[in-house]
Order: C-alpha cells, then structure tokens, then sequence
C-alpha cells in the first residue's frame, strides 16, 4: 500500500478506483458475449456517474479498451461525458431516459442517441428531425416485462402498422431489458426474448439489444446484436449462484482515528444497543452512512485491519463507525493505520449481503467526501 503514503493526512478514508481491472471486466464481458462465434458489440453502462466510481475516467479507460457506444440515464449525465470524449462514431453515448419535452434539440446539437421509450418521444424526434431537415439517430425502447420504461405491447403493435411514424429516424437500434436476468434459469427470461423477437418480426430491421450484466452468462439466444454491462464492469457479481467471474474494481481503506481499551459491559453508540461481553479494544473508523457505508451494518458488518478480522460493534454514525479489534496485533493498530471496509479481504458483494442489499446500490452510495485514487489504464 505505497499509494498511502501519497494521501494527504486529514483524509479519512480513501477509495482506490482500478482502471484496468474495469477496462479487463470489459473485455471480458465482450469475449464472453462473442463465445459462439458471432459479433456482439459490448457497450459501456456509465450511468449514476460511472456506478459511482466516475464517469470520466471510467469511459476513458472503457474506450482506450476499444469500447465504442455508452449509455448514461439522463441529458446531465450525457452532457458531462460528452465533453470528455470525441465526437463520432468512435464514442456514441445513449441517453436512456430519451428527449424529456424541452430536451430534445440540446441532444441533437450534442451528437446524443436518445432512447425512445413512447410514441409520444418517437412524434417529437420526428418532428425535431423535419425541422433541422436531416435524419436523428435514436435507439427504440420495447417493454417485454419491466413495465417501466418502453413501449408497451399495444403500442410497439400500433408502431409496427405505421412505420411512416418512423420518417427522418435514423434507426441505431432497437432494445429491451431482462427483468430477471440475475436468476439462473427463470423462465421469464426466454419468455422476454420471444417478445421481443415477435416485435422485431414486425417492425424494420435494425441492431438489437436485450442482455445487461447478468443475462450474458445465461442463454447465448440473449446476446443479440449488442450487450449492455453495467454493474458487472465494476466488479458485482453477474452469476450470483455461481463464483464470480468479474475482477474487483474498488478498494475501500478508512482511517482509524482513536483506539481504546474497554472493559466487559461497556456500551458502544447511538442507542447503547451493544454492549461488550469481555474486555475489548475499541478502534473508532472515519466513515459513517454519509458516506454510504450503510446503517445496516452496524453490529453486523466487518471491516479488515492488518488482514485481521474486526466486527462492526454498535451503530454506525453519520461521520464514524467503530469496531472491535481486540484480535488486531496492538503494532498494528494505532491511529492512522487504514482498515479495509471494501477490497480483496472484503468484497463488495459480502458487505452488500451483509448491509440487506446489492452491489448496485453500494456502489452508486458512496460518498463524495473520499480521498480517490484511479490506479491503471
């Protein structure tokens, strides 16, 4: 950890970002995707600001790797990473949430993809395409059983019976999302996919999309022509029922502030509601859930100092946590010394289980008050 001694001293805690291992998750998922033979573009989900490890630096490395189209969820996002990439084809970026009324000629003077969710969206973009006098590239969302976003059955129907509603898109594609994409062989899956065929049967040729992070490693009849990774490029598990095959992308290290010495009996935090059986050593951690390490773990998570084992004891603070770390070599645990909340000896999807929750949400929760590393690429 010889990075750490680069970190200014009044940082409390400091979060590693691995460039590579994201840009390897990546290539990965691309080769995996392309196991039987056939090109399937592997796109780069970076809303959220990249998952919440950055959005910029993430997209960079993703297409120093040869990664060509992202996707972000709104025109905020887009318009941020838009100014940190080359225009063109070399770095396409779909806008997920579509042109929202009063959006739609900031995004075409952008060079954006909008995701067209409604008839309503596909109306204004033609229209706006019939005003500029050229054709705007969009990408056509079709609901197969999300019931969120997309067109709805009756709707993708009516659309495929009109296609002049079409006139002056430039269609890049059509897409749909996998609702139970991460439970190894629900059936809802193939029942999504033979939706979604039926709609592509009917309506004009083009690129489809229907697999993210987890529906890659199920039916290879999921692929498609594009693939859409997400969580899975910052190192969640996309196979939850299986080891996971994504390489870790984070690290995160807390300082420990004060240590002390306590004897049996003794109440620790909010509430008084842990209460130590034995003598114990208290170390007390600058990372609270304002900075996303969640309320959930207090009492039942862990954190790692030295490689030792140290329990999460009583509840976790807005600014602190504290930990019993009676078993951490007394050499070891002064402070200053670093205790490790997230990495290789406590992996993210352990402490997502642990705090009653996933690795997306872990992820997208952490708190801007970290010191950040980006490592690689």
């Amino acid at each position: 950890m010889g990075f750490l001694d680069q970190v200014p001293a009044g940082a409390g805690a400091v979060l590693t970002i691995d460039l590579e291992a994201i840009a390897g998750n990546w290539r990965r998922l691309r080769d995996h995707a392309q196991r039987a033979g056939r090109m399937v573009e592997c796109a780069g989900v970076v809303k959220a600001d990249g998952y919440g490890l950055g959005a910029v630096p993430v997209a960079r490395a993703l297409l120093k790797a040869g990664c060509r189209t992202f996707f972000v969820a709104d025109l905020e996002e887009a318009v941020a990473l838009r100014a940190a990439l080359p225009t063109g084809p070399d770095a396409r970026i779909l806008v997920l949430h579509g042109p929202t009324p009063g959006t739609e000629r900031d995004l075409a003077a952008l060079g954006l993809i909008p995701v067209l969710n409604s008839l309503d969206d596909i109306d204004r973009w033609r229209s706006l395409a019939a005003d500029l006098g050229r054709d705007l590239p969009a990408v056509i969302h079709i609901d197969t059983g999300m019931n969120r976003l997309g067109l709805d059955d009756g709707d993708a129907r009516r659309l495929a019976g009109d296609t002049a509603r079409l006139s002056g898109i430039a269609l890049a594609g059509w897409m749909s999302h996998l609702a139970s994409a991460d439970v190894a062989g629900d059936g809802l899956n193939a029942e999504q996919d033979a939706r979604f065929r039926a709609h592509l049967s009917r309506l004009p040729p083009a690129p489809s999309s229907l697999a993210a992070s987890s529906g890659i490693f199920r039916e290879a009849s999921l692929l498609h022509d594009m693939v859409r990774p997400g969580a899975a490029l910052y190192g969640v598990n996309p196979t939850p029922e299986a080891p996971n095959p994504m390489s870790p992308a984070l690290r995160l290290l807390g300082r420990v502030l004060q240590v002390r010495d306590v004897p049996a009996g003794t109440t620790v935090g909010y509430g008084a509601t842990y209460r130590t059986p034995s003598p114990a050593r208290l170390a007390t951690i600058a990372v609270g859930y304002a900075d996303g390490y969640f309320r959930a773990l207090g009492s039942s998570g862990h954190v790692t100092i030295a490689g030792v084992r140290a329990p999460v004891v009583g509840r976790i603070s807005m600014d602190l946590l504290s930990v019993d770390a009676s078993d951490v070599p007394p050499a070891a645990l002064v402070p200053g010394v670093f205790a490790e909340l997230i990495g290789p000896d406590r992996p993210l999807d352990d402490v997502a289980a642990d705090a009653g929750t996933i690795g997306y949400e872990i992820l997208t929760g952490l708190g801007r008050r970290f010191y950040r590393v980006y490592q690689g690429a």
